[in-house]
Formats: C-alpha cells, sequence, structure tokens
C-alpha cells in the first residue's frame, strides 16, 4: 500500500513538473512572437493608423514599396529596379526652424503633395552642431518621424560658412558613427556627409580624401545606404567629380542651384556629366543664391522639367517661415499642417512641381 501511494505521488509530480514545462515553453514562444511581430512593425517603418493614414498618396511612392535603394546606370531605383525619383522639402537650420519639421507637418506634404523625401538639414557652424550638441538629438527626433512615415530622410551634415569639410572631420566620424549604427536597419536613411564645400578647397585634395573617411566609417554600420557627397564651388563642381569618382556603388554627387543665380549653363553642366556620375539635387530653390529675391518662376520651371526628364531626385530649401522668397510659408506663420493660405509664393510652385 505504502509502495503504491509513493508511486501516485510520484506520477502527480511528473505530470505537475510536466504541465509547468508546457506552460512556460508556450509562454516562451508567445513572447517571442509578440518580439517578433514588434520588430517587424518597426522594420515595415509603418506607425499604428498606416493603413487609415495613407489615403491619396501613392503607396508605391513609399518606403515600404520600394525598400532600399540601389543606382544603376547612374539613377535611383528600388529593389525591384524600378526608377525612382525622390521630391521632398528641406528643413531650414533646425536650430532656428526645427519646430516646424513636426510629425503634422511632414505628414501633410507625405499626405496632400505627395512628397516621398524629407532633409534634415542640421548645420555644423553658425550656432549649430559644433558648439550646440543637443541638435543632435532635435536631428533624431525628427528622422524617427519621418521613418514612421514611411518616406526617406537625408542626413544632413551642412557645413556653409566652414567650407572646407576637413575642419570637422573628426567630428563628423563620430556623429556618422553613431548614427549611422542607430539607423543601419532602415531603408529610409540616406547621408549627405558634406552639404556645400566651398572657398578654397578642391576636390582632389580637401572633398574626396574627407569623403572616403567618412564613407568608411558610415559602411562599418551600414553597407546598403545612399550616401550624397557635396562637390566643390556650394555643390556646383560636379564636372570636377567624373575623372576622380569614389570607389563605392552607392554613392551620389550633390548639385544645387538657385533659379535666379545657376541658369542654363549650369544645367549643361549637369547634362555633360549625366552619363558618367549619379546626381542627387539635394537643395534648390527659385530665389537668387542668397535665399532671398526674385522669385524666378520661369527658370526654376526649366529646372523643374529637366529634373524630371533626367529622374533627378530632389529637396528644396526650404521648410521656413523666414522673411526670404526661398521659404516655403508666409512670413513668421506659425502653423504645424500645410495649408494654402500659409504659402508664400515660392510654396504655390513647389506645392504645383511635387504633384507633377
Amino acid at each position: 500500500m505504502k509502495k503504491k501511494r509513493i508511486v501516485v505521488l510520484l506520477t502527480l509530480l511528473i505530470i505537475s513538473i510536466f504541465t509547468i514545462f508546457i506552460f512556460n515553453n508556450n509562454l516562451k514562444t508567445h513572447e517571442n512572437i509578440n518580439n517578433k511581430n514588434s520588430q517587424d512593425a518597426i522594420k515595415n517603418n509603418k506607425d499604428e493608423n498606416f493603413n487609415e493614414e495613407i489615403k491619396e498618396v501613392e503607396k508605391t511612392n513609399l518606403v515600404s514599396y520600394n525598400g532600399w535603394l540601389n543606382i544603376e546606370n547612374n539613377t535611383l531605383v528600388n529593389e525591384n529596379h524600378e526608377k525612382i525619383m525622390l521630391k521632398g522639402m528641406s528643413t531650414h537650420g533646425i536650430q532656428w526652424y526645427g519646430n516646424l519639421a513636426n510629425y503634422s507637418m511632414i505628414k501633410s506634404l507625405r499626405d496632400e503633395w505627395n512628397s516621398n523625401l524629407f532633409r534634415v538639414a542640421m548645420y555644423t557652424e553658425q550656432n549649430g552642431y559644433i558648439e550646440n550638441k543637443e541638435l543632435k538629438q532635435k536631428l533624431i527626433e525628427i528622422v524617427d518621424n519621418v521613418i514612421k512615415l514611411d518616406m526617406y530622410v537625408i542626413i544632413d551634415w551642412h557645413i556653409l560658412s566652414d567650407g572646407d569639410p576637413l575642419i570637422h572631420k573628426e567630428e563628423a566620424k563620430e556623429f556618422f558613427d553613431e548614427i549611422s549604427n542607430r539607423y543601419k536597419d532602415y531603408p529610409n536613411v540616406i547621408y549627405e556627409i558634406c552639404n556645400e564645400p566651398n572657398g578654397n578647397i578642391t576636390w582632389d585634395d580637401n572633398i574626396k580624401p574627407y569623403a572616403i573617411e567618412v564613407i568608411d566609417v558610415i559602411r562599418k554600420n551600414s553597407k546598403n545606404s545612399i550616401i550624397i557627397v557635396g562637390t566643390g564651388t556650394w555643390s556646383q563642381d560636379i564636372d570636377k567629380v567624373s575623372n576622380n569618382k569614389i570607389d563605392d556603388d552607392l554613392v551620389m554627387y550633390a548639385l544645387h542651384f538657385y533659379s535666379g543665380t545657376h541658369t542654363e549653363w549650369l544645367r549643361e553642366r549637369a547634362l555633360n556629366v549625366l552619363n558618367e556620375i549619379p546626381i542627387f539635387v539635394s537643395e534648390w530653390g527659385v530665389s537668387d543664391l542668397s535665399g532671398n529675391n526674385g522669385v524666378y518662376l520661369d527658370e526654376a520651371e526649366k529646372w523643374v522639367n529637366f529634373m524630371n526628364e533626367n529622374n533627378i531626385s530632389w529637396a528644396n530649401w526650404s521648410l521656413s517661415n523666414k522673411d526670404e522668397s526661398s521659404a516655403l510659408l508666409l512670413p513668421n506663420s506659425d502653423i504645424t499642417e500645410i495649408k494654402d493660405e500659409y504659402l508664400s509664393q515660392s510654396g504655390h510652385f513647389i506645392k504645383k512641381a511635387m504633384l507633377e
């Protein structure tokens, strides 16, 4: 009798242990599934109400359809080897106008203007990142919002008064190491590593040596991201690049123009190298080169036609309410969504160009 009781107790103990094991295993499996679903949601770059939010916008314009970008025959293509053209706005310096680069504003550009790109201009000098390291957190906030909205985003190391990119090379390497590691799994992110090199510098001696070092840092973290490299004379000297290109198949070269200053001569320069290098117009405006005066819409129309004909992606300067003719918004308008009554003359033109 005693032996029988022991056998029963042992049997019950074994059954209990087995039940606990099965329960924990199921719980672990459930947690793994939840974690995987969460990770998948992040990688799909969709906010919670993604399907409900995108109604009018063309979904094939966005990251979830196009994925990692590539370059074929010197033009941007998506993962399916289809040509893609990115169109969007650039912020002005986020130390001054970062409040306008909010989720609602960028969502308005996506939904109402069919924009698939947003550029975040983080100045290095002029009270920019070099003196003001907290700007990095503002940049991250904006980039994260663009990713949630399923758009592409340019992280712009915006050199300007510091015309030689070598001046802050070490700071650039540290910044891009951290940022490219943070966003290494996101096809949304494009890196622009020197906005407008200028002054007494050359492609061979200053820009390319800088670019090689910074690109090496990014590539340790992200093998598949598009990288834009500025060119000399405020990113106009694209003709100086073709005989000494960077050995990286995912590098594009910046061309910047302002329609009141840069006319047919610069389009001819671009046309002459289109078969040799991939061009990205990461900044342009309807004013003269100062960002003011004008607007010069006839010449801007010629530029828009040129970019459309040659599948050249672009970001317009700028999402700001500054009292200058290149600003998208009327002076001092304090808004969170794009509405026609708040648009400047430039803003009305850019909306039309974006929707073409």
